[in-house]
């Protein structure tokens, strides 16, 4: 008789949204872990939810952004077992490319909300920063 282990895996969903000018939206994340810093928005996936439609539903949530989900492209899934604190979870990265001066706001789990420069983004929460190395890459 053998014994099995299962590791409880959460499904979550980010958006990298970018403008057609070189910046990035990040949200202050307003609870731990990594309270206080930068990231991307995003979250859990609800039951019956594609990480799509999750993607779609935080980026207006948390940032005030409002996007069809067939408006994101994914860019792929992250699944290092130590990427967060708190147990495994894996997400399924989207992008998104808006016009300069898109309007944002700070909603749902966040704190504050701003458009970064690509290139002097602060100290990213999670492995959000290979995330947004992956999308502007793929962008170049």
């Amino acid at each position: 008789m053998s014994t099995e282990t299962f590791e409880t895996i959460r499904y979550t969903a980010d958006v990298v949204v970018t403008t057609t000018d070189g910046y990035v939206l990040l949200i202050e994340r307003g609870w731990d872990p990594h309270q206080g810093q930068w990231a991307l928005p995003g979250g859990h996936v609800e039951p019956g939810e594609t990480s799509c439609a999750a993607a779609a539903r935080e980026l207006a949530e948390e940032a005030g952004v409002y996007a069809a989900p067939e408006e994101l492209t994914q860019v792929g899934t992250w699944d290092d077992p130590a990427r967060d604190p708190r147990g495994r979870y894996v997400t399924v990265a989207y992008q998104l490319t808006v016009i300069p001066g898109t309007s944002a706001e700070a909603g749902d789990d966040a704190v504050n909300v701003r458009w970064w420069p690509l290139a002097d983004l602060p100290p990213l929460a999670f492995d959000h920063a290979d995330i947004i190395a992956a999308v502007t890459a793929s962008t170049v």
